[in-house]
C-alpha cells in the first residue's frame, strides 16, 4: 500500500486520512494547527443540511450581491476592490449560472450519500458530537421567497430528497419558540445536526488508533511531485517524503495546486457565526430545538446540546482577511434577540471562518495533472454536509492509482485513474 500526505486537518482533510488509513494505507496528516478542525472547520453553522444542496450560481445571487455591495451588515458582502482573483472568480461563477439546475441536483445526491458514512463512522469510533435528529425548518417572510423554495424543491426532489410545504402554524408546532411572522416555510425530516469541531477532533484521533501520523504544528512552506514520488517541505525545514499526496488544505488549497502544476479557482469567502451560551434555564427553553433557515437573512441554527446555541451566515468576499467585524457579528446577535426574545445574549462568542469556494460550487475531488497528485477541497459553504462522501471518492480514486502503480502499470507524470478526468465537479460514483 502506498505511503500518502494529507495536507489540512479541517473536516475534508481528516475524513480522507481516515478513509485512506482504513484502506490500509501509511498516512501522514499535516495540519499548521496544534489541534485538527481550528479553522473553517471550528464553529460553522452545524447543519448537516442536504436541503441547503441549492448552489449559488443563480441570476438572482448577482442581483442581490449588487444591491448590497454597500451595506456593511448585508447578508452578502463583495469588497468592492478589484483584484485578478476575484475577477475571474466571479466571470467563472457567471458562466456556472447554466448549469445551477444540474449543479444543485448532483449536491442534493452527494449530501444525501454522505449521511450513510458520516453517521457509521461516528457510531463506529464512538463519536459524541451533539447530533441532533429533528430535521431543519426553511424559513420565509415573503410570498416570493416561499415561491422560489417551491421550484428548489423540485430540484432537491430530483436529486432524491423529500421536504414538505408547511403553513405558519405548522411552523411554530415544529418550533414552538420562533417569534415573528412568516409566510411559510419547507421542513425536511432527514436532515440534522451536529459539532463539527468534535467531529472533527473525534475523528482524528480515531485516525491516530489507525496509525496516521500526525504532525501539527507545522506549517507547510512547498510541496512537489514527480508523479511517482511526492514531497512536502515545511516552515521548519523538515522534509516529508511519501508516493503521493493529498490536498484538502481549503483556501490554501491554490496555492498548493499552483505549486503541483494545476489550477484550483478557490476562492476564501468568510463566514461569520456566534455561539450563544443558554447559561439559565429561561434561556435554554428558549432556545430552538430544531434547526432553521432564514431565507432573508442568510442565518442557520443549530442547537448543540443543553447550553449552546449557535447561530451562522453571511458571505463576504474580502480575500484571505480573518478579521471578526462587528458590524457583521451584529446582525446575527440581533436576528436572535428578534426570533428568541427569552433567549439571553450576554454572553455570545464571535468567530469568523474561510470558506474554501470553487466558482461553481461544487468540491474539487480526484487527481491532478501528477499522477500521485489528489484533491479534496473546495466544498465552500456544505464541506461538513459532503465532506464523508467526498472522502469515500477519493479513496475509491486513491485505490485504483495504487493498485495500477503495485501492478507496475502507472505511467509517467499526466496518468490518471481511470474515469478521473480533469473536471471541477465531484462526480457520483458509490459503491
Amino acid at each position: 500500500m502506498a505511503h500518502l500526505i494529507v495536507i489540512g486537518g479541517g473536516i475534508t482533510g481528516v475524513t480522507s486520512a481516515y478513509v485512506l488509513a482504513r484502506q490500509g494505507h501509511q498516512v501522514t496528516l499535516i495540519e499548521k494547527h496544534r489541534y485538527a478542525g481550528m479553522e473553517t472547520s471550528h464553529a460553522n453553522g452545524g447543519q448537516l443540511s442536504a436541503s441547503n444542496a441549492e448552489v449559488w450560481t443563480h441570476p438572482s445571487t448577482l442581483l442581490k450581491g449588487l444591491k448590497w455591495m454597500f451595506k456593511p451588515d448585508a447578508p452578502l458582502l463583495v469588497n468592492p476592490k478589484p483584484s485578478w482573483h476575484k475577477l475571474s472568480w466571479f466571470a467563472e461563477f457567471v458562466a456556472s449560472i447554466p448549469k445551477y439546475r444540474s449543479n444543485t441536483v448532483a449536491t442534493t445526491r452527494l449530501a444525501i450519500a454522505a449521511r450513510e458514512h458520516l453517521f457509521g463512522w461516528a457510531q463506529a469510533e464512538g463519536i459524541d458530537f451533539d447530533l441532533k435528529q429533528q430535521g431543519i425548518l426553511h424559513i420565509y417572510r415573503d410570498r416570493a421567497g416561499f415561491e422560489h423554495a417551491g421550484e428548489v424543491s423540485k430540484l432537491l426532489a430530483e436529486g432524491g430528497l423529500p421536504r414538505r410545504a408547511v403553513t405558519p402554524d405548522e411552523m411554530r408546532a415544529i418550533e414552538p419558540t420562533l417569534q415573528g411572522n412568516y409566510f411559510g416555510g419547507y421542513y425536511t425530516e432527514s436532515d440534522s445536526t451536529g459539532d463539527i469541531h468534535k467531529f472533527t477532533h473525534g475523528l482524528g484521533q480515531a485516525c491516530a488508533r489507525l496509525g496516521v501520523t500526525l504532525m501539527t504544528g507545522q506549517t507547510v512552506a512547498r510541496v512537489s511531485s514527480t508523479g511517482t514520488s511526492a514531497q512536502v517541505t515545511l516552515a521548519d525545514g523538515q522534509v516529508v517524503n511519501a508516493d503521493g499526496v493529498v490536498i484538502s488544505a481549503g483556501v490554501h488549497s491554490r496555492t498548493l495546486g499552483a505549486q503541483l502544476g494545476d489550477r484550483l479557482n478557490v476562492y476564501p469567502v468568510k463566514g461569520y457565526s456566534i455561539t450563544v451560551m443558554l447559561n439559565d434555564e429561561q434561556s435554554q427553553v428558549a432556545a430552538p430545538q430544531v434547526s432553521l433557515l432564514d431565507d432573508e437573512t442568510k442565518l442557520v441554527t443549530s442547537r448543540l446540546g443543553v447550553d449552546r446555541f449557535r447561530v451562522a451566515g453571511t458571505a463576504e468576499f474580502n480575500g484571505i482577511n480573518h478579521d471578526i467585524r462587528a458590524d457583521r457579528i451584529r446582525p446575527l446577535v440581533n436576528w436572535v434577540n428578534q426570533c428568541f426574545p427569552g433567549v439571553s445574549t450576554r454572553r455570545v462568542e464571535p468567530w469568523a471562518g474561510l470558506r474554501p469556494m470553487m466558482p461553481n460550487m461544487m468540491p474539487r475531488v480526484g487527481a491532478g495533472r501528477r499522477a500521485n497528485v489528489f484533491y479534496n477541497t473546495g466544498h465552500g459553504h456544505l464541506g461538513w454536509t459532503l465532506s464523508a462522501i467526498t472522502a469515500h471518492q477519493l479513496g475509491e480514486q486513491v485505490a485504483r492509482w495504487d493498485n495500477l502503480r503495485a501492478a507496475g502499470g502507472m505511467a509517467a507524470p499526466g496518468w490518471r485513474p481511470a474515469g478521473a478526468e480533469r473536471r471541477p465537479a465531484a462526480r457520483i460514483e458509490l459503491t
